[in-house]
This record gives structure tokens, C-alpha cells and sequence, in this order.
């Protein structure tokens, strides 16, 4: 991994990663890493998982804002480079009040049929019956455990923006990157300060401006190139409490202030949205051979960008 910020005649040096996360269960805690393993779907175990309701529909903290009290762990080396799960791998799942639950990383056979996240429409493979008694308890309503399903099914990002990309459970894309610099000005802004758990990002980056990721249209993390393709436009996830489940105003009022649509882009009519980080993707790695990871301290280096705010895809 490259560890000096050098300048470059290709690019811009920006600033370093600073941290990377992944979600196992969307809407549930995330996972700190050291490094992680890139995959065109997201960091490898990134939303693998989704709790349904009974009508096949995908559960997020929207709507339950109590996920945000799971824990998921997963084991000691799922991280590492051309690790593999054995019969013996689990995710061990824990919420308050509620018994460990261990879910095996081998392959289930049962399928269920009707699973929706948002546009996307298909089949995935059912967790079975213990996590969906767990499940359903501690939500309170009938839920079932399923998984991504990546030998059957697939589920193209929005085609005006990353033509050819693919996703598993995200909301939209397969990365989402924020930089430091931009939590700290909204936490400059609030009475109470914000965690970057907030907004659940992927990658956070230190040491380039505030909001300079609106403008990345191309960076360069380790050997990976990654396209800025759309910023991130914020529902209430982030008024949510990722410690107690509980739910707020800010920091969304606050950012409504700078961040919306009618302020960064006053040339087009406003739809009431909140930007705050950049959806990405991911692009080959330059070279044959090399580890697909990248890791935190790894230099990012702008080989592309905007202008202005105003030209940022949306």
C-alpha cells in the first residue's frame, strides 16, 4: 500500500483514508475495518443481508429505526484477502434483551421468492426459521433473514448515471464516501455534534477540503480507481440515533440550510432534497496481480473533478 502523500503529475493529491465500514445487514451497525476487500457490488460482506416483512419488502431503519441496536460481528479473518468461509463460519448477530444469534456463512439452500429493496424485484436465499424467530421478535412483526443471492440474481444501479454497475442491498450504489473535513463543518454548525454513524458511509477520508467529494468525478485509492457518479441525497436515517434507536430533527434541518438542492443548484428546480457524501463506483484495478484491498492511510488522489457544485450529477 502506498503511504506517502507525494504529489503526482497524474492527479491531485487529496488526503488519506481515514476510516472504512461495512454493513452486513442493511440498516443494522456497521463494522469498522482495517482494510477491506473491493468487490463491483461494494466492500466485500457490504449488505449482503436484508430483513423482509411478511410481504417480502426490505425493512430499513426508516420505518425501524430500533435496527440501529443490532450488532453484527463476523468472523476474525472475513476481512482478509481470499478468505473463505468453512461449515464452522458465523455472523453472530446481537440486539438488547435478546439471545446471540448465529448465522451460518454457508450457503442456505431455501430460497424466498418476492424480495424488494426499493426498484429491485427477486428472489434470495432464506436464513431460515431460527433468525426469522429472532428477527420477528425483536422487530415486533413477522421478518425473515434473507441474503443476496449474487449466482442467480442481479440489481443494476440506476443506468442514467453508472451504466454497467451493479449493487447487492445498498440503497442505490455500491460505495459511499464522505470526507472528515464536511462532518466537521455540519458538526461546527450543530448544538449537538454528530458521529459519522450517521450517514453510514463506506470510506471516509481526511485531509481534503470540506464537501471537495461533491466534486470527484475520478479518484485514485491505492491501485483502484473509483467514479463519482451521483452525491447522496439524504432521507431521515441520519436524525437517527445510531446509539439508542431514537430519532431527532438534525442534523438534516441544519444541513436543509446549506445542503439542499435549492442552495447547491439554484438553476434547477428544487425537489426538496439534502446532499451529504458522493455515491461511487468502482472502476478495475490498473495492473494484474495486485490485492484487491484498500486500507485505511491508503492516499486518494483526484485524477478527475467538477468545477462547482452546480454541475454535480444529482
Amino acid at each position: 500500500m502506498e503511504n506517502a502523500l507525494s504529489p503526482s503529475p497524474a492527479g491531485e493529491i487529496a488526503g488519506r483514508v481515514a476510516s472504512l465500514y461495512v454493513y452486513p445487514i442493511k440498516s443494522c451497525r456497521g463494522i469498522s475495518l482495517s482494510q477491506a476487500s473491493l468487490t463491483p457490488t461494494g466492500f466485500r460482506w457490504d449488505r449482503n443481508w436484508l430483513i423482509v416483512n411478511s410481504k417480502g419488502r426490505g425493512l430499513t431503519q426508516r420505518v425501524e429505526p430500533k435496527l440501529s441496536l443490532i450488532d453484527v460481528e463476523m468472523p476474525e479473518h472475513a476481512f482478509a484477502e481470499g478468505w473463505e468461509p468453512d461449515k464452522s463460519s458465523n455472523m453472530v448477530v446481537r440486539a438488547p434483551g435478546m439471545d446471540v444469534l448465529k448465522v451460518s456463512l454457508a450457503k442456505p439452500e431455501k430460497i424466498a421468492d418476492g424480495v424488494s429493496v426499493w426498484e429491485w424485484f427477486g428472489s434470495a436465499l432464506d436464513e431460515g426459521e431460527e433468525a426469522s424467530n429472532w428477527f420477528t421478535t425483536f422487530v415486533g412483526k413477522p421478518c425473515r433473514l434473507v441474503r443476496f443471492d449474487s449466482a442467480s440474481e442481479t440489481r443494476p444501479v440506476d443506468p442514467n448515471y453508472a451504466p454497467g454497475h451493479f449493487a447487492m442491498f445498498s440503497d442505490m450504489y455500491p460505495f459511499l464516501l464522505i470526507s472528515q473535513g464536511s462532518l466537521d463543518v455540519l458538526n461546527e454548525l450543530l448544538k449537538e455534534p454528530v458521529p459519522i454513524n450517521r450517514f453510514r458511509p463506506n470510506i471516509l477520508v481526511d485531509g481534503c477540503e470540506p464537501f471537495a467529494e461533491d466534486l470527484w468525478t475520478e479518484i485514485l485509492i491505492d491501485n483502484f480507481t473509483f467514479h463519482g457518479v451521483k452525491l447522496c441525497s439524504r432521507c431521515k436515517v441520519p436524525t437517527i440515533n445510531q446509539d439508542t434507536g431514537i430519532g431527532g430533527e438534525e442534523p438534516i434541518e441544519t444541513l436543509r440550510s446549506f445542503r439542499s438542492d435549492k442552495v447547491l443548484q439554484p438553476q434547477k428546480k428544487p425537489q426538496g432534497k439534502i446532499y451529504f457524501g458522493q455515491n461511487m463506483v468502482w472502476k478495475d484495478g490498473l495492473g494484474d496481480g495486485i490485492t484487491k484491498t484498500i486500507e485505511i492511510g491508503d492516499s486518494v488522489l483526484v485524477l478527475g473533478k467538477l468545477s462547482s457544485p452546480t454541475e454535480a450529477a444529482t
